[in-house]
């Protein structure tokens, strides 16, 4: 299919809150992908090319990420295997199923993951932290399952990555954004080559989009360098509210 003028006026700006959301806390594609939809695009066209465009604006907060310091490199490599053979499998079950039984599972995990946020808990950064060793292999399990998540659909990816990072992991904010920004990046990428192989991505419209998205990463990833924590937690109580009446609009 052709993109409609429309389709660019709608898609564009969204993407660059997209990004901005995205850097922050992650869960981007939540304001993303339901834009793409909302434009007319059929369900797999519009996942490829919102993959497409996430992932040029996530490449950019990942640098910023890196060049801050965020990311700690002895672990991230490992989740970045995981991330990518979890999406891999993700993207090729996508392209052969539909998504609606996960929808409904989301149903109840979302508003539990509204709740553990609002706890204060999630964001606890004086957590004890675990030994290296453990804290990579808890990093990988999540990599690897966030990561098919992320191939198959992917709102709400970043999201629940840092819950994951922060709550299960231990590990402190900053280093538990850089990581889920590799991870992240990864399971885009290879995602998107799944798709670009099988004829999925719109390729003029994902590119303009992925150039607002970059923006709103370049945007955002300065506001949490200088918010921190305190930016973080009502932004992604927001995005996971906006998952949840997603999923239940696509329901009805």
């Amino acid at each position: 299919m052709t993109p409609t003028l429309y389709s660019y006026l709608l898609i564009c700006p969204l993407t660059f809150v997209a990004g901005v959301v995205d850097a922050v806390a992650g869960g981007g594609g939540l304001i993303s992908l339901p834009a793409f939809l909302i434009a007319g695009l059929p369900v797999h066209n519009a996942i490829a090319t919102n993959k497409m465009s996430s992932s040029m604006g996530t490449t950019i907060a990942t640098l910023r990420y890196g060049l801050s310091g965020f990311i700690p490199w002895k672990l991230a490599p490992f989740c970045a295997v995981c991330a990518m053979l979890g999406s891999n499998w993700g993207a090729n079950l996508a392209l052969l199923l539909s998504d609606r039984v996960f929808k409904i599972v989301m149903l109840v995990i979302l508003p539990l993951t509204a709740w553990y946020v609002l706890r204060g808990q999630v964001l606890d950064t004086e957590k004890e932290p675990f030994s290296q060793r453990k804290t990579t292999l808890i990093a990988m399990v999540i990599a690897l399952a966030v990561g098919v998540y992320d191939g198959f659909y992917g709102p709400g990816t970043g999201t629940f990555l840092l819950l994951g990072l922060t709550a299960l992991g231990h590990m402190p904010l900053q280093q538990a954004n850089g990581t889920t920004k590799v991870i992240n990046l990864t399971s885009n990428i290879t995602a998107l080559a799944v798709f670009l192989l099988n004829g999925k991505v719109l390729l003029p419209l994902g590119i303009a989009a992925g150039l607002f998205n970059i923006a709103g990463n370049y945007l955002g990833a300065r506001m949490f360098e200088k918010g921190g924590a305190k930016a973080v937690k009502p932004v992604m109580v927001t995005v996971l509210v906006i998952f949840f009446i997603r999923v239940i609009t696509d329901l009805m």
